[in-house]
């Protein structure tokens, strides 16, 4: 029997590191040449190839044990030449089994950053890399950011600690968290106990921020697809348990782990697109997509009222669409909404 449970969890796990790549179909998993090239045809100019990683089902005696896990997990993504990875919450020193104080973790942590920086740099992408982190004599919970050249760009650090964690001895980070600023567009972070409070995603927001990363103990199910639609913003989660995922700015799932694939996904998303309220824009529709045809797709979402407007060519840009038929977002109606509210209060 034990035999048996083994043979089904190594199948798991290469399931885990090939189900994608099979995608692919006739090209070989071994001819990474051809995979890499058809990566690079046709791509849009603002699309993002994002990979998240779950730490589903691993269990190690050590950190560094986790760590090589982790990386053998990232092995599995690299031929997709991802532009940005996420990793799990503190993952080098979760999941395992021996106790370690806040010092020990710190040590871990500074060795360990220097892996991810080379890893970085080898495969010319962003890494998010959450872990423990110390300044001033201050710990922090934190995500550090390297970008395609291994520098080490900035460090989030979580605003809201939870009650076990500030007995800990872990401090809050401010809260006013930072933007990271990519070849592809800008994103933020936040991580775990931070998708309680709306105060951290809304300022991501009112900063640019396209895309929010959420390194996570728990996968929190559909509050990540409603952080999505209401902040209009791409939210992509890696967890340590449970599943990790990428949600649109409708809210809807792109890519996620799930049984045959636990621990590893690899999706894209088109950041030439916007959420506008469908009326009264609906009634410029047919000519938007009577003058550009196939480079323009309007999906529209009838009982909410609104409607997501995508390129779909590279010499076409949705600020240039919306300039032309004279188009708000979603979020520029509400903000002059709210500014006529106010006016008119005060008066």
């Amino acid at each position: 029997m034990k035999k048996a449970t083994s043979s089904r969890r190594s199948f798991l796990k290469q399931s885990s590191m090939t189900a994608g790549l099979a995608a692919f179909g006739s090209i070989g998993l071994n001819n990474g040449s051809l995979i890499q090239e058809k990566l690079r045809k046709d791509r849009l100019p603002r699309e993002v190839w994002i990979a998240g990683i779950s730490q589903m089902d691993l269990q190690t005696e050590t950190a560094e044990m986790m760590v090589d896990e982790v990386i053998q997990i990232m092995n599995s993504v690299f031929p997709f030449q991802p532009d940005i990875i996420c990793l799990p919450e503190v993952f080098p020193t979760s999941n395992i089994n021996r106790e370690l104080s806040l010092s020990d973790k710190v040590a871990i942590s500074e060795k360990i950053l220097l892996q991810f920086s080379a890893l970085a740099k080898q495969h010319n992408c962003y890494i998010i890399c959450p872990l423990i982190t110390s300044e001033g004599g201050k710990v922090y919970n934190a995500a550090v950011v390297f970008d395609r050249s291994g520098s080490r760009i900035g460090e989030y650090r979580k605003m809201h600690l939870t009650i076990d964690e500030i007995e800990s001895g872990l401090t809050m980070g401010p809260l006013d968290p930072p933007i990271f600023r990519a070849d592809f567009g800008k994103f933020g972070i936040q991580i775990c106990y931070d998708i309680y409070w709306n105060d951290g995603w809304e300022k991501l927001c009112s900063k640019g921020a396209e895309i929010i990363f959420w390194p996570s103990a728990f996968a929190a199910g559909q509050r990540v697809n409603i952080k999505a639609c209401e902040n209009q913003c791409i939210v992509v989660t890696s967890t340590r348990k449970n599943t990790s995922k990428i949600c649109d700015i409708r809210g809807e799932v792109v890519a996620e782990t799930g049984f045959w694939q636990r621990n590893s996904f690899v999706g894209t998303v088109n950041l030439e697109k916007v959420l506008v309220d469908t009326w009264p824009h609906v009634k410029r529709f047919n000519e938007i997509t009577g003058k550009y045809g196939r480079k323009v797709r309007i999906t529209t979402f009838h009982e909410e009222q609104w409607s997501v407007i995508e390129s779909l060519s590279p010499d076409l840009h949705i600020s240039d669409i919306l300039l032309e038929f004279g188009i708000k977002t979603y979020k520029q109606d509400i903000q002059e909404a709210e500014s006529v509210q106010l006016k008119a209060r005060n008066t």
